[in-house]
């Protein structure tokens, strides 16, 4: 942080764009900024649904930045309505969607279809199964999952399996519940190389993203361009733009682990059900490409530089 305001001194910008207000490198542009008469745009991915420190010294310090900005950017609705919540009109929001390499997932997710039986061999998984990608942390709702899994119907659990991939600090507190509940139905795959992950993804019955707080979720993304259903809290940042409920997966109030068992026990027993959903998702991303946040970014440049 010392040497930003030479930094920006030197490469002289027509227009600064922060990825947020929490850190002092951050304050420090927009400072500059000010002092220069240039204009600063925020992006924002957080939402209304997010836990966050209320503390009103934070409040402030967020609503004086707010205040500060020429424009912000978003990557979906759930951000557009809590940058709105600080009275930021709508002429002054441009969304630029959250996006992976779609034909990446989509090519190798075919790949892995087209062989299926070898692909399950040599990644040592079951022939059906739930899949949890990301940080092994209680805020996610692994545990909330690993719950909703238990309460299946003993014939239709004891059908499909679950996969956690990734790692994190409660990893160890996962394993061990999971031994306990379902012996031999739950497996840590650990990190996955991406080259890897589209496999995950089609080979499974549904990504699960159980998560209490999250300002987005691009696993979804992933699993939705590798032909997946998915099922959502309704707290996920992505929801509202990403999965319409029963249409390309299931949105479940977040904590409610009735509805969590009941999505996966409906797209357990159904492999119609997950092919109609799995193209579906496939059908949607196509509009959260890389491309279309490109254009969000450029047209920020162009309107407020």
């Amino acid at each position: 942080n010392v040497g930003i305001f030479s930094s920006l001194r030197r490469c002289a910008p027509d227009l600064i764009i922060c990825g947020g207000y929490n850190y002092p490198a951050v304050w420090q542009s927009l400072l500059w900024a000010k002092a220069h008469r240039v204009p600063v745009v925020l992006w924002c991915e957080s939402t209304l649904n997010d836990q966050r420190n209320k503390r009103k010294v934070f409040e402030i310090a967020k609503r004086i930045f707010f205040q500060a900005c020429a424009g912000f950017l978003v990557p979906g609705t759930a951000s557009r309505e809590y940058v709105s919540s600080f009275g930021v009109g709508p002429t002054e929001i441009i969304t630029a969607p959250n996006a992976v390499d779609i034909s990446f997932f989509t090519q190798r997710a075919d790949d892995a279809l087209r062989e299926r039986s070898r692909f399950l061999h040599e990644l040592n998984l079951p022939a059906h199964y739930f899949l949890y990608v990301g940080r092994l942390v209680e805020q996610k709702g692994i545990f909330h999952l690993l719950e909703a899994y238990e309460k299946m119907t003993s014939q239709i659990r004891g059908q499909v399996g679950l996969v956690f991939v990734g790692d994190g600090p409660d990893r160890s507190r996962l394993l061990e519940r999971a031994a306990a509940i379902a012996p031999g139905r739950v497996c840590w795959a650990g990190f996955v190389h991406r080259e890897q992950l589209p496999a995950y993804y089609a080979l499974s019955d549904a990504l699960v993203l159980p998560t209490l707080s999250d300002p987005w979720g691009l696993v979804v993304n992933e699993a939705m361009a590798a032909g997946a259903p998915v099922i959502v809290t309704d707290v996920a940042g992505c929801t509202v733009d990403l999965v319409t409920h029963m249409w390309n997966g299931y949105v479940i109030e977040v904590g409610h682990l009735d509805e969590l068992s009941s999505a996966l026990e409906s797209l357990a027993g159904s492999s119609r059900l997950r092919s109609t959903m799995g193209a579906r998702s496939r059908e949607r991303i196509l509009k959260f490409s890389p491309q279309r946040c490109a254009e969000g970014f450029a047209m920020a440049a162009g309107l407020w530089k």
